[in-house]
């Protein structure tokens, strides 16, 4: 009688999880239609990664830069929101696309240089490619209306 009503909640945590997951996954979806939502997750795993990384000395200049890169794309993205001027805006998507591309060096340099494991850096990477891309379109688009 005991063991079934183990294996009852087992089951139950297990569907409980799958839920959570399924909802996990449905709220990224959502996240991945806005870019503010999107740059701010995107430094939170930064974070979390480098979280993980069991700093040596070699690691701290190169993980304090990754950290203020990644940072500050989001950061830039919610200054250009309150932006004075159309002009304004731009500078900060501007800033916001350099942040983009120096996030990318720095993890590239922690894969390669470093050893971190690529599979880690992987989808992180691929996400700062995603965000530099949706940045540089908005920018072109931006520019284009300016002219």
């Amino acid at each position: 009688m005991k063991s079934k009503k183990l294996k009852v909640k087992t089951e139950n945590s297990k569907v409980k999880t799958k839920k959570s997951n399924l909802k996990r996954e449905n709220e990224r979806f959502e996240n991945r239609k806005d870019l503010r939502k999107r740059c701010y997750f995107f430094s939170i795993e930064i974070i979390r990664l480098i979280e993980s990384i069991n700093p040596k000395r070699v690691y701290f200049s190169i993980l304090d830069q990754l950290l203020r890169s990644a940072t500050s794309v989001g950061a830039n993205i919610i200054e250009a929101k309150s932006a004075g001027s159309k002009r304004d805006f731009i500078k900060f998507y501007q800033i916001a696309l350099k942040s983009a591309n120096e996030t990318k060096y720095w993890l590239c340099l922690l894969r390669d240089g470093l050893k971190i494991d690529k599979e880690t850096i992987a989808p992180l990477l691929k996400e700062a490619e995603e965000i530099a891309s949706i940045i540089a379109a908005s920018l072109l688009t931006l520019k284009s209306k300016n002219d």
